[in-house]
């Protein structure tokens, strides 16, 4: 099976390139904006005409999107999240190759839900910002293409390579400057957010089955469980072996290990996770917004996975624990 893997350079594409590579039956080219991709090719900006000659030439069998943006301004996310998936498409309608596409879609396209509840794929769609509207529109593009074609919907992936301005990102970096500092407490903002985290090595699992697959449509990949980030910091702090204080600013209540104090005029914002310009505030007065978790979806967000279990035949393996582990170990070895 020849598959052409776009984006193989990004925190997603670089695990779904390791998985193809490990499956003997897949011939894989990468196509991307780097030097060391097979293929340079910019979706933003290249014509589907250029795009279509080079299908008609590799003749894929799949070809799997796994580029985009998460951070940036509307007109950038839009340029990157939506205008490149718009080439994608016209490009395979006018090629005579027939491959099937498989689409790297997220969470942040369904926007706030109601806690307690599992988010399933009939769900109305209402992104909560920028980002998850760029990614919803290239959802449309994809599902009224009439390809043969599938948007998995990967709600919070962690994990290893997790970027350094992701809120868990952000956390393990906070945590790494505290021990390397000697610090005993960590004051940390934004925690009180719970997220559906699934590990990235899972999703490229999804992503290699559902090149194998004839499903179509909409499909979410999760771990079927909401974790509130003061949790996950937790687990953190016990994976690292960190034995200082986490001083949380929301003040919420909760269980487990993580001893919070109520500081909402703390004279000293350590990290406010999840908010992408806390460490360059440095306001006494600061506090964290009220959904300072940065992908627009609230308080609450938890998938609803069965579909991926009856149409692909896949189920998470990788437990938080584990993820957060391989998370540490990159940041421990910055000490």
């Amino acid at each position: 099976m020849r598959v052409l893997l776009i984006g193989a350079n990004g925190y997603i594409g670089r695990f779904v390139a390791d998985r193809l590579l490990a499956d003997p039956a897949v011939q894989l080219t990468a196509l991307g904006r780097g030097d060391d991709a097979d293929v340079r090719f910019d979706l933003a900006t290249g014509s589907p005409g250029a795009l279509t000659r080079f299908l008609d030439a590799v003749h894929p069998g799949v070809v799997i999107n796994c580029a985009g943006a998460t951070r940036g301004g509307a007109r950038e996310l839009t340029r990157h999240n939506t205008v490149a998936v718009a080439t994608i498409c016209e490009a395979l309608r006018r090629s005579g190759c027939g491959a099937r596409l498989v689409q790297i879609g997220c969470g942040s396209e369904y926007g706030p839900s109601q806690p307690g509840s599992s988010t399933a794929e009939d769900a109305v769609p209402r992104p909560g910002g920028p980002y998850g509207v760029s990614k919803l529109a290239a959802t449309e593009l994809v599902l009224g293409s009439g390809l043969d074609a599938v948007v998995l919907r990967v709600f919070s992936p962690v994990g290893p390579g997790t970027p350094a301005g992701s809120p868990l990102g952000r956390l393990a970096e906070a945590m790494r400057r505290a021990m390397q500092s000697g610090d005993g407490e960590l004051k940390l903002g934004g925690l009180g957010a719970q997220r559906d985290f699934i590990d990235v090595r899972d999703v490229a699992r999804a992503v290699h089955a559902a090149s194998l697959s004839a499903a179509q449509g909409v499909i979410n990949i999760g771990s079927g469980r909401a974790v509130r980030l003061r949790d996950a910091a937790g687990i953190l702090a016990r994976v690292a072996g960190y034995s200082g204080a986490l001083n949380e600013l929301d003040g919420l209540p909760h269980p487990g290990p993580v001893h919070t104090t109520h500081t909402p005029h703390a004279t000293h914002l350590r990290a406010t996770i999840g908010h992408p310009r806390a460490e360059a505030d440095h306001h006494p007065a600061a506090s964290p917004a009220a959904f300072p978790y940065p992908d627009g979806c609230g308080t609450w967000q938890q998938a609803d996975v069965r579909t991926a279990r009856d149409r692909l035949g896949w189920r998470p393996r990788i437990n938080l624990e584990e993820s957060l582990a391989d998370i540490w170990m990159e940041a421990a070895c910055r000490i």
